[in-house]
């Protein structure tokens, strides 16, 4: 019951954005603690990446995916006639040539997920993962290879697959859900998280889906592990409550810094209304300074 409903709640995302909400784009910085406010909308917009060369963030908004310069300046969607139906799980290749996304295809059946890229240079729009419904989280530094979550089977996993080839790699087997997956800098771990102990926690395992470790043990559901550019670091958003397997909007959840090697933990924010929508991609200023996030207000 638990996996179906998520099935039910990821897709249905696609078509539904919520309505009486205020959106809030925010950098903040890890170091320091400062924050500052860019962009503030009464509508609803999601998962904030950070460019590769620093200049802009994307965002993504009832569907398309739009640019936002650092003091917030809307600088308009990228390719609209290519890119639609996307959400909310979209990224960079580290290269910044490639922008990969989880996109509506109807022409499968109705709103099922499959995994397109955008190489800005060319304007080619290519259908890189066949097989639905996945859900992009992630690209090795090489660019070769993307990280997903996939429901297959009945179950869902973290998968891996080179650009190139048509297979697919099950990375991940254990009972419940595997989701969340992102390569770290140096292509030597993969972050993702699990409730496969009963609540959501986070791991890490090698590229090959070996050593998977639990990093987390607290009573937080976390999710999204974000490792930082010197790969010392993972910033991931913890929920207050049980949420059952799911990452649900407009909950109370706080952004937490984690050492991967020492394991300690600190909070990056108070508690404040978000979760689906604030951290769910990757984020890091290229300096490793600065996260972005986006939290929400009910009007």
């Amino acid at each position: 019951m638990r996996i179906l409903f998520f099935l039910l709640i990821s897709v249905s995302g696609f078509a539904q954005n919520q309505t009486n909400v205020e959106s809030t784009l925010i950098l903040l910085n890890i170091k320091t603690g400062q924050e500052k406010v860019i962009l503030k909308e009464e509508r609803h917009f999601e998962a904030p990446n950070w460019s590769r060369d620093g200049k802009f963030l994307i965002i993504n908004s009832k569907g398309f995916l739009e640019k936002i310069s650092l003091d917030g300046k809307n600088l308009g969607k990228i390719a609209p006639d290519k890119i639609t139906g996307c959400n909310n799980d979209h990224g960079l290749s580290f290269d910044g040539s490639v922008l990969l996304m989880s996109r509506r295809d109807d022409t499968v059946r109705s709103n099922v997920s499959r995994i397109y890229a955008y190489n800005f240079a060319s304007g080619d729009f290519t259908l890189v993962a066949k097989n639905n419904p996945s859900y992009w989280h992630g690209i090795s530094p090489d660019g070769r290879t993307i990280v997903y979550c996939a429901l297959r089977n009945g179950k869902w996993d973290v998968y891996g697959k080179n650009f190139m080839d048509t297979s697919e790699t099950k990375l991940t087997d254990a009972e419940g859900l595997d989701d969340g997956p992102e390569y770290s800098y140096d292509g030597q771990w993969i972050y993702f998280n699990s409730n496969r102990t009963g609540r959501m926690h986070l791991y890490r395992m090698k590229p090959d889906g070996s050593g998977q470790t639990q990093l987390t043990s607290d009573d937080f559901d976390n999710w999204f592990a974000h490792p930082s550019p010197d790969n010392q670091h993972i910033y991931y958003i913890a929920y207050l409550q049980d949420q059952k397997g799911q990452h649900p909007f407009g909950k109370d959840v706080k952004l937490r810094l984690m050492n991967v090697e020492t394991k300690v933990i600190k909070d990056l924010t108070p508690v404040f209304f978000g979760g689906q929508g604030t951290i769910n991609v990757p984020a890091w200023s290229p300096d490793g300074e600065w996260i972005a996030y986006v939290k929400y207000r009910r009007l």
